[in-house]
């Protein structure tokens, strides 16, 4: 069971710092490319943070939300900030968590107009279960003066695109109405951190606080005040579901993937009685009366462990051709495992410790297939990793 931090990411720095407030004694930790982030605790619970800062867009979002899961193996990645409402039922201060997002500008352009291409992706079923709960028991918010003001959490599509959409008039403006009339607000990051977490088989959940209405009436007077309290009240819905994130982490059992059941599936008692048998030991070495026994387990050859990682390819491919892994993820899977094969193959130390990290990569890729993940832990240890 994967043991990280819920790592939070967001484009700007005021946002950063809405979350980074939240935290107790957040530390530097930087990633072997320079890419900073900070670890943290929240105050009065044991989960941790790792916050990081991505700068605008989808393209820079996505590259270092894939850093961030390769770095910390995390329990879920939260993008958190502010965006514009694209209708005015959603209240300036009230936080919008994706159901799904939309990546509008995929299209394409025809004699008779742009049609639209898009890329969707869903937000996992747990996550927004969980979300939702938080949301209903509504005490997640910082203190207010006034009841009336406390934000509300509403959940639908976002709009993720490459321009700073303000304006209800413009073609751009009429076009995202036409095609994505379901979304209630429009960013742009979320595409690029959601591409990242289905490819690295990471849960992703968008977290947004409302500063604008996208509609031609956003200027900087206003976002001096409005952006800093919209961030908050994400950083505070975001903080309060990474905590709840992290208690049923550790009220999970854990697996006991070697223990012998006591009963067969009928539900009668297993015994281990050995009727006419010869009972031995496995010994290193025997002088005498004196049994040494050699307890250092024989760590599988490269050979060995290339045959496995062929066998596995197989079943990454009968996987594929059934339906259980798209296109993309099974190209992605492919690509790890002919880069764990190639370091295997090379039997040197440093070599096994590329391949267990290549292999550890490619678990987050098939984490939603239970088979998968049970044929890939041993390889992973044969090749020196830890699972």
């Amino acid at each position: 069971m994967l043991k990280g931090p819920v790592v939070i990411l967001t484009a700007l720095n005021l946002e950063y710092q809405a979350v980074r407030q939240k935290l107790t004694s957040p530390q530097t930790h930087r990633h072997e490319r320079g890419t900073r982030f900070e670890v943290g605790t929240v105050p009065g619970t044991s989960c941790r943070v790792a916050l990081g800062l991505t700068s605008k867009g989808n393209q820079s979002s996505a590259v270092i939300a894939e850093r961030a899961i390769q770095e910390f193996s995390p329990l879920a990645v939260l993008f958190v900030g502010v965006a514009g409402a694209l209708w005015d039922a959603t209240r300036l201060g009230d936080v919008v968590m994706a159901s799904h997002v939309y990546a509008y500008h995929g299209g394409t352009s025809e004699d008779d107009g742009l049609k639209a291409r898009p890329r969707v992706w869903e937000a996992p079923h747990g996550i927004s279960q969980l979300a939702a709960q938080v949301a209903r028991l509504n005490d997640w918010a910082d203190s207010a003066s006034h009841p009336e003001d406390t934000p509300q959490v509403r959940f639908g599509a976002i709009a993720a695109g490459e321009v700073v959409q303000n304006s209800r008039i413009s073609a751009e403006a009429k076009w995202i109405r036409q095609h994505y009339n379901d979304a209630l607000a429009i960013e742009m990051e979320a595409a690029g951190v959601a591409q990242a977490g289905h490819l690295s088989g990471a849960p992703v959940a968008i977290i947004r606080g409302i500063s604008d209405r996208a509609d031609g009436t956003k200027n900087s007077t206003d976002d001096r005040t409005r952006q800093p309290q919209a961030a908050a009240n994400a950083a505070a819905f975001a903080i309060r579901l990474a905590v709840e994130l992290a208690g049923e982490q550790e009220e999970a059992p854990v697996p006991h993937e070697d223990r012998v059941p006591s009963a067969d599936p009928a539900g009668r008692p297993i015994s281990n009685t050995a009727h006419n048998s010869t009972v031995g030991i496995m010994a290193g070495s025997v002088t005498g009366s004196s049994v040494h026994m050699n307890t250092t387990p024989q760590k599988p050859g490269p050979t060995d462990l290339i045959a496995a990682l062929n066998g596995f390819r197989e079943a990454l491919g009968r996987h594929h051709a059934e339906g259980a892994l798209d296109e993309d993820t099974y190209r992605e899977a492919l690509a790890d495992l002919e880069s764990a094969l190639r370091s295997a193959g090379e039997g040197t130390p440093d070599s096994s410790k590329r391949a267990a990290m290549t292999l550890r990569r490619l678990r987050g890729l098939v984490a939603e297939c239970p088979v998968l993940l049970a044929e890939l832990a041993p390889l992973i240890a044969s090749a020196g990793g830890r699972v």
